[in-house]
């Protein structure tokens, strides 16, 4: 089914990934709100009034963005982790829009992003929900591992 390193024989390609993935979770976050706070100036604080769309719309374009152009957002290749498709490929913009999508649809329902965190943290792969359905995970990046 995957053209992925195999979790038993290959431990290395997932170790700490969950771990690094929060720590990811936690640098994206704070680069959105920069960007946020920077649109709500240059709105001359009309932006103030939209915060919750403008927060969901910049969230949206910055992992699409970044993910399309290297596979993984700012805070992931800081932590050294990148997505593969079932194939092994780097994402695309079709898969990183659907990813991202996906994330979106989780964030917005709690119980869909506990579901994606319990899998993250019990699974082999360390998938998460949308990475289950879209077939894809999350990487050490091989030159991490060269290192």
């Amino acid at each position: 089914m995957y053209n992925l390193p195999d979790p038993d024989r290959q431990p290395e390609f997932y170790s700490s990934v969950p771990f690094k993935r929060l720590l990811a979770w936690i640098i994206d976050t704070f680069l959105v709100l920069l960007m946020c706070l920077v649109a709500v100036l240059l709105t001359v604080f009309v932006g103030a009034f939209f915060f919750g769309v403008l927060w969901i719309v910049l969230s949206f374009c910055y992992r699409v963005v970044t993910m399309a152009n290297g596979s993984a957002t700012w805070g992931m290749r800081f932590v050294g982790i990148e997505f593969r498709t079932a194939d092994g490929n780097q994402f695309d913009l079709p898969m990183a829009l659907a990813h991202t999508a996906g994330y979106t649809v989780s964030i917005a329902l709690p119980i869909l992003q506990v579901i994606s965190i319990v899998m993250m943290l019990t699974g082999a792969r360390g998938q998460g929900l949308t990475d289950a359905v879209l077939g894809t995970v999350a990487l050490n990046r091989r030159s991490e591992l060269r290192a």
